[in-house]
């Protein structure tokens, strides 16, 4: 199969589910996936060409063919063999992108929140959709987030009112069960967080089995007014996985919007961060911890738009490369010309800890007013000779010496975890990683 194949595969499936609709076909919603599908055709798949795909090649994953929302014979044993201990909260199952209600645990009360499939939303809340779906992830200038809204069925919609704590995390596993098969999954997920709302979202994505997956996920969130949103994002995929995200937020006044990214594993992993900034004195932090070994290739792309003066944006991405893994980080911040007072800060460190590792990195700044405080930083080398000689000399082995470092170099983004029974899990996942040959 070759890139063209794939999409006139994709389109051709569009136009079999299309068909299967009724009434649905006429929805705004599905106007939408239409006019996305349509941009998907003209633009098709990037190439190295791109600019933006510069240094992540796709070649492989559209030579591939993939089942898309295969159904398996995936049980609660298999979930057995992938636990996260101490897991607890609002626990959703999407296996090979289709929602399992039977492994889903939901225990916030409605008068907290609402949760609802993407598709159960669209038929029951059409107006929420329809106000908010689509309007952030911007498709036409990205192949993949237009291929994704013209296949938005799958995923999850999470509606938080105005004044409402959610007490309990939402913890959303994605689990591509390629044991038979190439398979495929297309979620999207829409997040709406009412005025002086507070709420945990994480996104953790899994693969088993020996075959190919392809994860093509988008999600939305919308930040009102003086809320205060934490998310969360684990990814632990095999070395046949691919996965293409695209997470975009907008953001109003006095909100608190932290994005969390922690790539331990993937074969190849393309994650893109968009943040909007469209109030006063709002606040964004990006906090990202990547970690590619063997031929893995790990890709980071953030954008912060400051559309409003007095805001404040804060970005930090680490990078622990082994073996022949590449790794890619581009991060843009853009002030606007009324975005006077605003102050963001970038940087991007990495560690090689191999000859065979690279690592390309792009900050970018665009700044149209005059009255800022931004800074960006990148660095990319080997570990410190001073720290391992003094480590070395008190008794400390070497390999010993170098996994100690490394652990204390990935720390401080692991930190910024709060959900326990994740970041206890990041911690003995990196440890285990550090440790690996």
């Amino acid at each position: 199969m070759n890139n063209t194949d794939l999409k006139t595969q994709l389109i051709a499936d569009f136009k079999t589910a299309e068909g299967r609709m009724n009434g649905e076909a006429k929805s705004a919603v599905h106007q939408v996936r239409q006019q996305a599908l349509e941009r998907f055709d003209k633009l098709g798949f990037p190439t190295t060409k791109h600019e933006e795909w510069k240094y992540s090649n796709v070649k492989n994953l559209v030579n591939q063919a993939f089942e898309f929302n295969a159904v398996t014979n995936f049980s609660a044993e298999d979930l057995a063999e992938m636990p996260i201990p101490n897991l607890e909260g609002n626990i959703l199952y999407f296996i090979n992108g289709v929602y399992n209600a039977e492994l889903s645990t939901i225990v916030s009360p409605q008068t907290e929140l609402q949760i609802l499939t993407f598709a159960e939303a669209a038929k029951t809340q059409p107006q929420l959709i329809e106000q908010y779906f689509n309007k952030y992830s911007d498709y036409q200038d990205n192949a993949f987030t237009a291929l994704n809204t013209a296949f938005a069925q799958n995923g999850v919609f999470v509606h938080v009112p105005e004044n409402k704590v959610v007490e309990q995390p939402i913890i959303i596993r994605f689990i591509n069960d390629a044991r038979t098969l190439n398979v495929a999954a297309q979620p999207r997920n829409l997040i709406v967080v009412g005025k002086r709302s507070e709420v945990q979202i994480a996104e953790a994505f899994r693969t088993i089995g020996e075959n190919a997956s392809f994860t093509n996920a988008v999600t939305e969130f919308v930040v009102a007014e003086e809320a205060n949103v934490h998310y969360y994002k684990v990814q632990n995929e095999s070395d046949k996985a691919y996965h293409i995200g695209t997470t975009s937020v907008l953001q109003a006044g006095k909100s608190v919007f932290t994005a969390n990214t922690v790539t331990a594993n993937g074969g190849f992993v393309r994650n893109n961060l968009n943040i909007k900034i469209d109030g006063e004195y709002a606040e964004a932090n990006m906090f990202g911890l990547y970690i590619p070994n063997g031929k893995q290739h790990v890709d980071n792309h953030t954008a912060v738009d400051h559309a409003k003066p007095n805001s404040n944006s804060n970005e930090l991405y680490k990078g622990i490369l082994k073996g022949k893994s590449t790794g890619v980080f581009n991060g843009k911040i853009f002030v606007r010309e009324d975005a006077q007072k605003t102050n963001a800060f970038q940087s991007c460190k990495n560690v090689l800890l191999s000859e065979d590792a690279s690592m390309n990195t792009k900050p970018q700044l665009e700044i149209w007013a005059d009255d800022v405080k931004c800074s960006h930083g990148t660095t990319t080398g080997q570990l410190n000779d001073d720290a391992l000689f003094y480590m070395q000399a008190r008794g400390i082995s070497k390999d010993s010496a170098k996994a100690l470092l490394t652990l204390a170099f990935a720390q401080d983004v692991i930190d910024k975890f709060e959900i326990a029974s994740i970041k206890e899990y990041l911690q003995e996942l990196i440890t285990e990683k550090i440790y690996q040959d």
